[in-house]
């Protein structure tokens, strides 16, 4: 388990201390607003990089991580089950190469990306709970723009163009809510979520540059909400 994920299964556990003190409520057709800071941690696995039609040995890429301002919408669609849409400000990624470094590559491009993702949710406590923990697996489309080649890449390869493929994958969650009044909530949350791209370069001196990267992120977020 990383430190991380750690930290956030300590903020979850924290909200059944601070239960006892609270009261709130979740009843069908509620809505609960959020807001607060969400990070995208990379877990990526990638495919050799080719270049014209050829794996180069040893060579890989890394996606680095990013924090924005994340966004979530809950309805609860009775006392128990909600429905979930996740939002937020673009992240924006640097892509790494590892088994370039003859070519004095290290960073390839910068990338920006949206992830929304609706969830389905199972609240297990009595709606009148202070402290609602909750579980919810949904359905992710990650959208990819403003993808440009680095300046060290392209005084290797040449004038360079970069797309990356959306992705559409599964998404599953970890979460809970407790109460600091009879509206305001304080929210932590995880995701592990499926997003597998593949990039293409087209560059004036190396031919067509491709890799396949599984990115299968972890998200944390940490915010406040206000429920209607």
């Amino acid at each position: 388990m990383t430190a991380k994920l750690k930290a956030s299964v300590s903020l979850l556990a924290l909200g059944v201390a601070l239960a006892s003190g609270s009261a709130l409520a979740y009843e069908k057709g509620d809505i609960v607003l959020r807001a607060g800071a969400a990070m995208v941690d990379p877990d990526e696995e990638s495919s050799l990089i080719y270049a014209g039609g050829t794996g180069l040995p040893n060579t890989s890429v890394t996606v680095d991580d990013n924090v924005q301002l994340g966004l979530t919408g809950l309805y609860m669609v009775s006392n128990n089950i909600g429905v979930e849409l996740l939002a937020a400000t673009p992240f924006s990624h640097t892509v790494s190469a590892k088994g370039l470094e003859a070519l004095n590559v290290d960073e390839v491009a910068d990338v920006k990306h949206l992830p929304p993702t609706v969830s389905v949710q199972y609240f297990p406590m009595s709606s009148d709970s202070a402290f609602q923990p909750y579980v919810g697996i949904g359905l992710n489309y990650t959208i990819f723009f403003d993808e440009e080649a680095t300046t060290s890449f392209e005084a290797a390869a040449g004038e360079s163009s970069v797309d990356l493929d959306d992705s559409f994958g599964f998404a599953f969650q970890l979460g809970c809510d407790f109460a600091i009044s009879d509206n305001l909530v304080l929210n932590a949350a995880i995701w592990k979520v499926d997003i597998d791209t593949s990039a293409t370069i087209d560059t004036a001196n190396l031919g067509v540059v491709t890799v396949d990267v599984d990115i299968d992120p972890m998200a944390y977020m940490l915010g406040v909400g206000y429920k209607f």
